[in-house]
């Protein structure tokens, strides 16, 4: 947080309290984020495994590739790229692709730039954090090493050569191929890894050792003129996607490659780095200019990752909402903390209700498998937003989030291991775990970890929160398992090339049927059928009660194939006691992948040790009444995560929910039942929103919450104001102020688009096998080896 968001958030903070202490709590208790409280025993980082994971390749002098004091200090660090489970508890160290035995060399390689930039990440910070200096040492000796990937001179001067075979050889053509191919002949993951680790390096190293600091300041600036050259370029521009308006101006047309740059960036300007203010500027304003959806309809504001798909969302890499409020805060640009809010409070709301950090929505919750890539890029941008905005919202739900890796998933199981540093690869929709333990997996532990050192209040409830015991979200019902139809069902190849098939299609002619059985709730709910449309193509369909729903298919624009599988909003929603829904087709063929059920109050409780955090999100257009029970306090925050109020409560009490909101409510008891912390959180969504509501303000369009290029900052401290100050006038006093991107494998890309996906150690999150739910292999690869 910058000084004078940080003076305006201490000066509130210290008028109101978040929750009270009954009594003394113990290490182990879970606090409220803005109260003194202990801190876990002992840090959650542990670095042994990503130590042991490490190599210590010798290259050969390559035209085009040196570092810094290559000829002093030939060798070089690198994690191996995966690390599979034997016996014992112990782990071999793999590289990618197949094995050449008479060479030593692997189709892949041994390491990859990938894991090496984010290696760096995590010893820097750990170094930062802790002032350790056997990570200071990794730190410089893996950025020497990133160094060496980049191309210094030519026509691709400043991209980045992914893979290094163990002697240090260089691989610039993998084997399954890689996009783009030669890896440095284009942007990629990669260079948006390596200016986010070249920053942070240089941002830790400029007072420590201002020599090597200038290399990659050098170095920081030779990959970030790759990007205004064949990024930034096209910066103001506009194309459409399946008739969605997207920038032109991404690094691979990836919001969540550009995140993961701005880092970066942001890092380096904070350093003192003015040269790089203007790319992290321009990258940060296509990052927000993907948002997308309302609190109804899909993508629930979420800042969507491809701008090739608006039918796309994965967890993996979605540090979006990181990245801006990472930027608002140094770029003194509230606006760019607009969409990373709508995020947090709208789409991060619905994710974990319903489910957790699934690999890919798409726009069905269609992987279900999750991996740790996923929950930290979760749990960075909700702490970058705490951080940014001061609101305890944000803190709370990184705590729910972060809870993943201790069990607080839907197997129950512990992800995330303090005591040897070990991350599993996968955690499969049944709940079996993937327990391989490679770089990638145990880098983002890792940094899930350091955050959560750094924040003891998120990190006592993240720690005790272990199991999933209630969740009610989010649902899919398929289109084929309509329970009276005169349609048709046929098997669609499931990746159309932008989206993917749940599974078969059904297909209405005009005057055909289908019913489907959805049951009943306790709310009424919302249905968006995902129908797949042609360009142009027009259908119309009768949903009996729900409304009728009347369809064009968008121009294809920039998406790789022509065609959408997009998901439609029904305009009436299905009531609490409507068990069935049927639709008539009127006019043009209507082609069904399935339903999205989304009820208007979505709840998820969290229990471990005597310990219980409850999360109830309402999507419903008006206000909402519900119950809670268990004794506990409640906190009610708006859209923006302003806090409107608390309420402590014995028993059960009657929550009334903002329209569009989401509420938690929790208690957590230490080891001694004689004490306890309670806690709750409510949060009104919804762009939607009414300022009648339970004191919800207004909220903008869509359109207008993105910023546009050039536009003038209006003061950071103006964001953190409005996140604190209630909007009801006569508050009371208990009112606070405060590659192809679902090709699950390993970091492939799209053969037809050059887009690459980075879903890598959880490529077995079924040992020795693809991610289940994966589309077919016909599509580019992420680097997986066979079996």
């Amino acid at each position: 947080m910058n000084a004078r968001w940080s003076a305006r958030g201490l000066a509130l903070a210290g008028a109101v309290a978040l929750a009270v202490p009954l009594s003394a709590a113990p290490a182990s208790a879970l606090a409220p984020a803005a109260a003194a409280e202990a801190a876990p025993a002992a840090p959650l980082t542990n670095l042994d495994h990503l130590d042991f994971l490490l190599g210590s390749p010798t290259p050969a002098g390559v035209e085009g590739h040196t570092t810094y004091r290559l000829a002093e200090e030939p060798t070089l660090l690198a994690p191996w790229t995966y690390a599979d489970a034997r016996d014992g508890g112990t782990f071999e160290r793999i590289g990618g692709g197949a094995l050449d035995p008479a060479t030593g060399d692997w189709g892949q390689g041994a390491y990859n730039a990938d894991d090496t930039t984010r290696a760096a990440v995590v010893y820097l910070r750990h170094w930062k954090q802790t002032g350790d200096a056997d990570s200071r040492h990794k730190a410089y000796e893996l950025l020497r090493t990133v160094a060496y990937h980049q191309t210094t001179d030519g026509p691709d001067a400043g991209n980045v050569v992914l893979w290094m075979q163990p002697d240090g050889e260089l691989n610039p053509s993998a084997e399954p191929v890689e996009l783009p191919d030669p890896s440095d002949s284009g942007p990629s993951y990669w260079l948006a890894r390596t200016v986010w680790a070249l920053g942070e390096g240089y941002a830790a190293f400029a007072d420590d050792d201002p020599d090597f600091a200038a290399f990659l300041k050098d170095r920081l600036a030779l990959s970030r003129g790759a990007i205004e050259r064949e990024v930034l370029s096209k910066y103001g521009q506009y194309v459409e996607a399946d008739g969605k308006r997207v920038p032109a101006w991404l690094i691979v047309d990836g919001a969540d490659a550009s995140a993961e740059a701005v880092l970066g960036l942001t890092a380096a300007v904070r350093a003192g780095d003015d040269s790089s203010t203007t790319a992290a500027r321009e990258l940060a304003e296509g990052v927000a200019a993907m948002a997308s959806g309302t609190s109804r309809e899909w993508p629930y504001g979420a800042v969507l990752p491809w701008a090739q798909s608006p039918a796309m969302w994965h967890a993996w890499g979605s540090q979006m909402p990181a990245a801006l409020a990472v930027a608002a805060d140094v770029l003194d640009d509230p606006a760019l903390a607009d969409p990373a809010i709508a995020d947090a409070t709208g789409f991060t709301t619905t994710l974990l209700t319903a489910g957790g950090p699934d690999n890919g929505w798409f726009p069905s919750p269609t992987d279900r498998v999750q991996i740790a890539y996923g929950a930290d890029s979760r749990v960075q941008s909700l702490v970058a937003l705490a951080d940014t905005t001061g609101s305890s919202a944000f803190a709370d739900l990184a705590g729910i989030q972060a809870a993943w890796f201790f069990g607080g998933n839907h197997a129950g199981a512990r992800m995330y291991d303090p005591a040897t540093g070990v991350t599993f690869d996968g955690l499969q929709p049944d709940g079996t775990v993937n327990r391989n333990s490679g770089a990638e997996s145990t880098i983002h532990g890792l940094l899930t970890a350091l955050a959560l050192d750094a924040h003891p209040a998120i990190a006592a409830r993240a720690t005790a929160l272990t199991s999933v015991t209630d969740r009610v979200g989010l649902t899919f019902v398929q289109a084929e398992d309509a329970t009276s139809t005169d349609g048709t069902v046929s098997t669609p190849t499931s990746w159309t090339g932008e989206s993917s098939w749940s599974g078969d299609a059904l297909t209405l002619k005009p005057g055909q049927s289908a019913t489907w059985d959805i049951g009943s709730a306790d709310t009424k709910r919302w249905v968006e059928p995902v129908v797949f449309s042609q360009p142009g193509e027009q259908s119309l369909s009768r949903w009996r009660g729900n409304g009728v729903l009347k369809l064009t298919g968008p121009a294809q624009g920039i998406s790789p194939t022509p065609g959408a599988l997009l998901p439609h909003a029904l305009t009436a929603p299905v009531s609490e006691r409507q068990t069935e829904l049927n639709v008539t087709a009127q006019r043009g063929d209507l082609v069904l992948d399935g339903l999205i059920v989304r009820p208007f109050v979505s709840r998820l409780v969290l229990e471990g040790a005597g310990s219980r955090s409850e999360l109830v999100q309402s999507s419903a257009p008006g206000a909402q009444r519900t119950a809670v029970s268990g004794g506990g306090t409640v906190r009610v925050y708006d859209a923006r995560g302003r806090l409107l109020r608390t309420t402590a409560f014995d028993g059960e009490i009657s929550v009334l929910l903002p329209s569009g909101g989401f509420r938690g409510r929790g208690a957590l008891r230490p080891r001694h039942p004689s004490s306890f912390w309670v806690w709750g959180v409510v949060l009104g969504l919804g762009r939607d929103n009414r300022a009648r509501t339970e004191g919800c303000a207004p909220n903008r369009d869509a359109s207008a919450r993105m910023p546009r290029p050039g536009a003038s900052s209006r003061g950071v401290d103006r964001l953190h104001h409005r996140l604190h100050v209630p909007a009801v006038h006569g508050a009371r006093a208990d009112r606070e102020r405060d590659g192809p991107r679902p090709e699950v494998v390993r970091d492939g890309a799209d053969a037809a688009s050059g887009r690459r996906h980075d879903v890598r150690d959880h490529r077995d999150a079924e040992p020795g096998g693809d991610v289940l739910g994966a589309p077919p292999r016909a599509r580019p690869p992420r680097r997986a080896r066979a079996g």
